[in-house]
């Protein structure tokens, strides 16, 4: 059946002389993979760099549930990324969130609400001219919401950290899957952030880093067989103030 819808591009790899394997996140159908035939002509409708990271793209496809690969006919941009892909520290971080979302979202359904978030948080990253140094810690917990595992924020004073349950506790859990109270409130801080007030909220590189490492820890807890990311040590050297 022939399907149009709007879609993120996660990860890509070529294929032979001249295919590529496409690993996206689509409005309509949720995480899909295409094989797409790139034309030796510069007139044709699939171009190579259509298919960077993060790229938002319209595409038009033969939509076949049971086929491992969909083919995809047609691809044209969503929304021209104009320094996500170009300025160097907002392509580290394109690549290190693109790596994050190719397994975040590996079994990830049709989910609307999602895909707007990631797409409208893209596209304020894009826009944004300096002062996201805490873009990607913003953006990893407030997409918990739409996973499942939103942090429970109520009762959050000097406590615990339960990384299981997802919320805070008066005592010591039965497991080893939590924070200790100095800790913990690095779950607070994140989550106080949003995208207009998080240049507010200053840290140096070492407390950065440890936020996103916690936020990477809760994730693997709470996401099967969630990798260690090959692009986070590149984006632990940003910003060495």
């Amino acid at each position: 059946m022939l399907t149009k819808t709007e879609a993120i591009v996660l990860h890509s790899i070529k294929y032979g002389e001249s295919k590529m394997v496409i690993d996206m996140f689509t409005r309509q159908h949720g995480r899909l993979s295409f094989m797409a035939s790139l034309p030796k002509s510069a007139h044709g409708k699939l171009k190579k760099q259509y298919f960077q990271p993060l790229t938002l793209l319209n595409i038009e496809f033969d939509l076949r549930p049971l086929q491992q690969l969909q083919k995809l006919r047609d691809a044209s941009l969503l929304f021209p990324l104009s320094t996500l892909l170009y300025d160097p520290t907002k392509l580290s971080i394109s690549l290190f969130l693109s790596e994050f979302l190719y397994h975040a979202l590996k079994s990830e359904q049709n989910n609307v609400p999602l895909f707007d978030y990631i797409t409208s948080s893209i596209q304020w990253l894009d826009n944004c001219e300096d002062r996201y140094a805490n873009f990607h810690l913003v953006f990893l917990m407030h997409l918990t919401r739409f996973l499942g595992f939103y942090p429970n924020l109520e009762d959050s004073g000097e406590l615990y950290f339960d990384l299981r349950s997802a919320c805070f506790c008066h005592t010591v859990p039965l497991h080893r899957d939590f924070l200790m109270p100095q800790e913990a409130s690095i779950v607070k801080l994140m989550m106080r952030m949003d995208y207009p007030t998080m240049h507010l909220f200053h840290m140096n590189r070492q407390q950065r880093n440890r936020c996103i490492e916690v936020a990477l820890l809760f994730y693997r807890i709470h996401l099967p067989d969630f990798p260690d990311l090959r692009s986070l040590e590149v984006l632990k050297e940003l910003w060495a103030g």
